[in-house]
């Protein structure tokens, strides 16, 4: 008989032993109730509590990530989206993360996804496509300021996608191919005015030296040659033309004075 009693002790000592003696890791906190009354946070390391007295409440501090799912959203200028994003998260005081909230992570989780629909909501299409920083900063604020009081510090917001609807994405497309052709006829005006400024030093030098026309005459006959074409073309010096066309008037006023 003293063997199975003793055998019974043993058991409910190593039973005992167990629910007194608790190892934290580095990156947990153990929150202790005594009673139901919260006596404060202990960890990392060997944690002893009082059988059928304490209760202890592990707490994770690390940086946990949040994908917040896609949310139907319209913008300021009524065009709906779809737009998920990611969320990173530390709890900065454990007491505050159990007792302050029911369930830190769901009304993490639940407050991520309406702050997300609120402030897209209030920017139009064009901001949220173009100034995305601005965007998740905003939202980075907006989350930390509510979940402080939970003991839970945000680092990170960030829009991951933004999903269009088709008929948008046409336009979108339509208004980029626009933006190209613009910028193609601006750079080939750009690119006519500077030839012509060119050309017009080109006829101010030619101007001052006559004979440069003649060697650049000479210089195209050469070229043209070397093609071996069976038409050669000569052009005509303005000069003759108007020497001719001056003589054809002289030609004119005086027969009519005769």
């Amino acid at each position: 008989m003293q063997l199975p009693v003793l055998g019974v002790i043993i058991f409910f000592g190593l039973l005992l032993l167990f629910n007194m003696i608790k190892i934290l890791k580095e990156y947990e906190r153990g929150v202790i109730f005594r009673l139901g009354r919260l006596i404060g946070s202990k960890g990392p390391g060997l944690i002893i509590l009082i059988p059928m007295i304490d209760k202890m409440v592990r707490v994770d501090l690390r940086v946990i990530t949040y994908d917040i799912p896609p949310q139907d959203v319209i913008t300021k200028d009524n065009v709906s989206v779809k737009v998920n994003a990611v969320l990173y998260f530390q709890i900065t005081d454990s007491n505050k993360a159990i007792v302050s909230v029911a369930n830190f992570f769901e009304a993490t989780s639940q407050l991520a996804q309406t702050t997300l629909r609120s402030v897209l909501g209030q920017v139009e299409l064009d901001d949220l496509l173009a100034q995305r920083e601005k965007i998740n900063a905003e939202l980075q604020r907006i989350i930390d300021e509510q979940t402080e009081p939970w003991g839970i510090k945000v680092s990170v917001v960030e829009v991951k996608n933004v999903d269009l609807p088709p008929e948008m994405t046409r336009a979108i497309a339509k208004q980029a191919e626009a933006e190209r052709e613009r910028r193609a006829k601006v750079i080939h005006a750009e690119g006519e005015f500077q030839a012509a400024e060119k050309l017009k030093d080109a006829a101010l030098v030619i101007a001052k030296a006559p004979n440069a026309m003649q060697l650049r005459f000479l210089q195209t006959m050469v070229e043209v040659s070397a093609e071996k074409n069976s038409t050669l073309i000569f052009p005509v010096p303005i000069d003759l033309l108007d020497a001719f066309k001056n003589y054809l008037d002289g030609k004119r006023v005086s027969g009519g004075g005769s």
